[in-house]
């Protein structure tokens, strides 16, 4: 069984000085605890692929670094699992508690929208979504974009209503992760149902953060664009 030492020693392996100097960029938004290794994503991801069958008493070892590489590879584990038709409802039921028990160590945007759609919305598709209101009252950013985020998976099933109850709680949030999130992903929703975007537009448009509308616009034709840049 894959094991999170066997996964750090296989990690180490990949490091370089000239990858650590790029990645400090990725911390911008976080508490300031993490620290790199200096490995590629690409590799990140490929070695998450190869340890996917990683038990949850493993994983949750990964949780524990802090290491922001180490703690990618953990939340890259998880969605593979969670997306892989082999998973058991149980076992996704599992990655779902723990990834919330554990989301004190998902302290940046990108951990967020690496697991959130898989281990979160797509656990969720066929449950009460209480959860994700009580995520989207968090004081904790990173928690309010779990919200949002992970609605995509009800977004890809045609579902949008959720998205959009999510965003009117998020619209005016003080943090430019969660405004540009909602731009994203009521973007994607108005795609699948553009009246209901241009509903919320027509509500908020005035109100909402410039870069939130700017987000939510993109796809929208040019006359639709002036009308509510203009707001």
């Amino acid at each position: 069984m894959p094991t999170a030492a066997d996964f750090l020693d296989d990690l180490d392996k990949l490091k370089s000085e000239k990858e650590l100097e790029k990645l400090s960029k990725y911390f911008k938004g976080d508490d300031g605890t993490t620290v790199a290794l200096g490995v590629k994503f690409g590799d990140i991801f490929k070695l998450a692929e190869k340890y996917w069958e990683m038990p949850s008493n493993e994983i949750n070892k990964l949780l524990d670094d802090p290491h922001y590489e180490v703690r990618m590879g953990a939340v890259s584990i998880m969605d593979f699992q969670a997306k892989n038709k082999k998973t058991s409802p149980e076992r996704k039921k599992e990655l779902f508690d723990l990834y919330l028990r554990r989301h004190d160590r998902l302290n940046n945007w990108d951990f967020v929208d690496r697991g959130a759609y898989n281990i979160i919305g797509e656990y969720l598709l066929d449950e009460p979504k209480d959860i994700l209101y009580e995520l989207a009252k968090s004081d904790v950013p990173w928690k309010r974009r779990t919200a949002i985020v992970a609605t995509y998976a009800f977004i890809k099933k045609g579902q949008v209503d959720e998205t959009f109850k999510i965003a009117e709680l998020l619209v005016n949030d003080d943090n430019e992760y969660i405004n540009k999130a909602v731009g994203s992903w009521i973007r994607e929703a108005g795609k699948k149902d553009v009246n209901k975007l241009l509903l919320f537009l027509d509500k908020y448009a005035g109100t909402m953060p410039r870069v939130t509308l700017r987000y939510a616009i993109e796809k929208l034709n040019l006359k639709q664009k002036e009308k509510y840049l203009s707001k």
